[in-house]
């Protein structure tokens, strides 16, 4: 079995987007180099800086399924039913939707809470990582001791307020291992392994 990867875009003060949703100016480094790469999709390409190019061909493929929760697959429309990485995307929600757009598309809406969400996204990627969302979500699984791994794109702005990486729900103090530091331009690319036990 791959691993459960907690991850998200975060701005130096903790947030993953401010209190509307936006996130401004942290996702610019997406477009701010001359590297082209469609790490997770043939059809989504971004233009970063060399190191973040290669730093995202090793890291996106080895995502097989995707945990999200229902506000994020709200936002994204569920990215139109294609994943931004992996072959599945399974959407921790209270309510299934009944009038989607893309009932053939392979998103799965799990009711019965985080863990199995994650439990199914396991069966699902094999050998292959599980990727969990930041944020209330990513929190209950990462509460919970469900997280192998947090991966933080650091990027150099501060939103002052909004959605917390770590959301509302992280309480007990947890110490990590030493991060991989990957140096992007306009990103800082960690890789935090949970210290077992």
């Amino acid at each position: 079995m791959g691993r459960v990867v907690m991850s998200a875009v975060m701005s130096l003060d903790g947030f993953i987007a401010d209190p509307h949703d936006r996130v401004g100016p942290m996702f610019d480094w997406y477009g701010n180099g001359d590297v082209a790469t469609a790490p997770g999709d043939p059809e989504r390409t971004f233009h970063v800086s060399r190191a973040s190019a290669d730093y995202m061909n090793e890291t996106w493929p080895q995502v097989g399924a995707a945990v999200i929760g229902r506000h994020l697959f709200d936002l994204t429309n569920g990215w139109h039913g294609r994943p931004a990485a992996g072959g599945a995307v399974f959407v921790v929600t209270h309510d299934a939707p009944t009038d989607w757009l893309f009932p053939d598309a392979p998103f799965t809406f799990v009711t019965d809470g985080v863990r199995s969400a994650i439990e199914q996204a396991k069966v699902f990627a094999g050998d292959r990582d599980v990727s969990i969302s930041a944020g209330n979500v990513g929190a209950q699984a990462f509460s919970a001791g469900l997280v192998d791994m947090v991966d933080i794109d650091l990027v150099p702005v501060v939103l002052g307020a909004g959605k917390r990486f770590f959301g509302d729900v992280v309480t007990d103090q947890t110490v990590l291992e030493n991060p991989r530091v990957v140096e992007g331009d306009r990103v800082i690319h960690l890789r935090y392994p949970v210290r077992a036990g």
